[in-house]
């Protein structure tokens, strides 16, 4: 859980505090705060109260986008911090088309996950 800096800030199109994903997910703020915890979300503080949020993109109806969890988990062990796994997540990319989360939103996960991969040759 990180604080967020204006560059990443303005990349993420839109936000979602912890009980908004717990209401969306049907489960405990302190499952969502797990979730967290355990990689499979990145959440950083912004706004004037500094509350936890997580890009709504993220979230796909009542659950976590598919293969999200897989491509923050290969980010991370290419030594990616949370701020480069949103910076890079939320970034165009010419050859998808789009940024690499609107493509795992639109179950285009295995193409993402190649990417990620690339990055640590």
């Amino acid at each position: 859980m990180t604080e967020i800096d204006a560059k990443i800030d303005a990349l993420v199109p839109a936000w979602l505090t912890l009980p908004d994903i717990a209401d969306m997910l049907g489960v405990e703020v302190t499952r969502v705060r797990q979730l967290v915890k355990e990689g499979q979300l990145i959440a950083v503080r912004r706004g004037e109260n500094r509350a936890l949020h997580v890009p709504a993109a993220f979230i796909d109806g009542d659950k976590v986008v598919k293969g999200l969890s897989g491509t923050l988990t290969l980010l991370r062990d290419d030594g990616f911090t949370d701020e480069e796994m949103l910076e890079w997540l939320f970034t165009p990319d010419d050859s998808l088309p789009g940024t690499p989360a609107q493509a795992l939103s639109e179950n285009r996960g295995t193409e993402v996950k190649r990417r990620a991969q690339a990055l640590a040759v």
